[in-house]
């Protein structure tokens, strides 16, 4: 496993502990020789955890739409950035780069991101592991929600636990090595006449 995806807000949140175990998560990753594929972003959480790569380092490859890097906002010091078109185009970008993904908190941004890596590994279009930093119980009512929709059949029972979910960085890169996708099953029922 040689990248990981990093899906964060672009603010550091109201408890320093956000920021602190982005950059715990980021040490980890130099220590690990993994790479970084992440937003492009200098600010907030995307930020924190590029800075401590860099400063460990790492490579940093950062995607950044156009219209945001007009905003000035683009990391100065990656080891990569790659500007594309559309938000669209910069979650293919980092999928395609990626051997895994990591979610920390973050916003709306931050879950439609988690939910579209989330869907595509349901429907089999891809097999990484997925993983949800669970810092300061953040993602505590998400778990709740996931296993709400496979309790209300909503979720089959298989991907209930699709998405690896820790509260420590290494333990939860330590699962990454191990990850075994869930079986795909078919979507669609054969009616027998």
């Amino acid at each position: 496993m040689k990248r990981i995806a990093v899906f964060c807000g672009s603010s550091t949140g109201a408890s320093k502990i956000y920021t602190e175990e982005a950059i715990a998560l980021g040490k980890e990753l130099a220590r690990r020789e993994m790479e970084l594929v992440y937003g492009g972003s200098c600010i907030g959480l995307m930020g924190a955890i590029a800075d401590s790569m860099v400063e460990a380092g790492g490579k940093v490859i950062g995607v950044l739409p156009d219209f945001l890097q007009e905003k000035e906002i683009a990391h100065p010091a990656l080891s990569e950035l790659i500007v594309v078109k559309s938000m669209h185009e910069r979650k293919a970008k980092m999928t395609e780069l990626a051997d895994g993904f990591i979610t920390l908190p973050g916003g709306a941004g931050t879950m439609e991101e988690f939910f579209e890596i989330f869907t595509w590994a349901q429907l089999g279009l891809h097999k990484k592991p997925l993983g949800i930093l669970n810092i300061n119980h953040y993602y505590d009512p998400l778990v709740g929600l996931i296993n709400h929709m496979a309790d209300a059949e909503f979720l089959q029972e298989q991907y209930r636990t699709i998405t690896i979910i820790d509260s420590d960085p290494k333990q939860l890169l330590d699962q990454f090595l191990t990850y075994t996708p869930p079986g795909i099953k078919s979507f669609i029922q054969v009616s027998q006449s």
